[in-house]
């Protein structure tokens, strides 16, 4: 019979709480692990007192009854295999992520679709902005896996059957066992013979040698919507690679790339665009013709008395709005230009002016 007292083992008092358990068992694993030049009996013992001391139902029996109750080192079996001491460098709140990896969460059938599934494709274009005006249809050819017509994406020789996988016996997964600074685990892993598919190929394909898949070429056609920025990400799904064996295929990811305009500038679904006027223009007002990114122009009247660099806005001539409706703006900024030269009659009118108090 143990007369052990495991909460001063772990050195902590009788109502400590799970989490603190937890945080002291490993504070005294990193200073006793063998590894690390500790006691290996007594990295045992402080074994057998955290298994004692986190399960609720053992800690409550050994509460009322001490390790006389059947639950101490009799039959406490621990495995400690053949693992370094820097498996013990971690952090306590990724313990749920450690426990994620040794016993595999996620249902096997989403990690045999992962296996198979083919990659995405990323692709840059470029387009002008005028071609965003509206919605615009592109075509172009991608070199990447696409599906064997030999086999038609089994991977078995056409005329041979698939047979049982030897390594799971059909059920697409074997036993996997890891050693951890917790111990030994073992978790089911998607076999690796069949990719979790659990059948084999008699003979596999001549031409993608078993993968279903080959090299070639596609031509994959889409629109570009109106309205479209600069580096936005249109997905095109399932135009990536296809997968293995009748995979899922991937996603085609298309980035826009807008190519700078010479006369437009683009902020969001609004343009902007720079007017000369001349002075006389500026003073007395005048009617103006402003170019449009379509094409064509629209005429604006042009106060009299408008001041260098102010901004008139022409509703509705901007860009369309990308999933949405309507357009934006254009805004029109006024450049006076001033001239380098005069004439003598440019002079002498100017002189009266002045002296009419201009």
């Amino acid at each position: 019979m143990s007369n052990k007292d495991y909460y001063q083992i772990l050195g902590v008092p009788k109502n400590a709480s799970a989490e603190e358990i937890k945080k002291a068992y490993y504070k005294l694993a990193h200073k006793y692990h063998p590894d690390k030049g500790g006691d290996k009996e007594k990295m045992k013992e402080i074994n057998e007192a955290y298994q004692i001391l986190s399960d609720r139902e053992k800690r409550s029996q050994y509460d009322k009854f001490g390790a006389a109750f059947g639950g101490g080192e009799n039959n406490f079996n621990w495995s400690w295999g053949n693992f370094s001491s820097s498996d013990l460098d971690f952090d306590i709140n990724d313990i749920d992520g450690i426990f994620g990896d040794l016993f595999g969460f996620g249902s096997k059938e989403s990690k045999r679709k992962n296996i198979k599934k083919g990659n995405n494709i990323r692709i840059d274009i470029e387009v002008s902005l005028k071609d965003a005006l509206k919605n615009m249809e592109k075509s172009f050819v991608l070199k990447k896996y696409i599906t064997c017509e030999r086999c038609q994406g089994s991977g078995a020789e056409p005329g041979t059957k698939k047979n049982q996988c030897f390594s799971c016996g059909g059920t697409g997964e074997v036993q996997e066992i890891k050693r951890t600074f917790l111990g030994s685990f073992t978790r089911w892993t998607i076999c690796p013979e069949c990719k979790g598919e659990g059948q084999k190929p008699e003979k596999n394909c001549n031409v993608c040698k078993g993968e279903g898949r080959v090299t070639g070429e596609e031509t994959v056609n889409f629109t570009v919507p109106a309205g479209v920025d600069s580096n936005q990400m249109i997905k095109i799904r399932g135009k990536g690679e296809t997968g293995k064996r009748n995979g899922q295929p991937g996603d085609l990811f298309v980035r826009i790339l807008i190519k700078p305009d010479k006369i437009f500038q683009r902020r969001g679904d609004d343009l902007f665009i720079s007017k000369e006027i001349t002075v006389t223009q500026a003073i007395l007002g005048d009617k103006i013709e402003i170019p449009l990114l379509e094409g064509g122009s629209a005429e604006i009247d042009l106060p009299a008395g408008i001041e260098a660099n102010q901004v008139i806005k022409i509703p509705s001539k901007g860009m369309p709005r990308f999933s949405g409706f309507g357009r934006g703006d254009l805004h029109v900024r006024i450049i006076i230009k001033m001239p380098k030269r005069l004439t003598k009659k440019q002079k002498m009118l100017l002189d009266e002016l002045r002296k009419e108090g201009l």
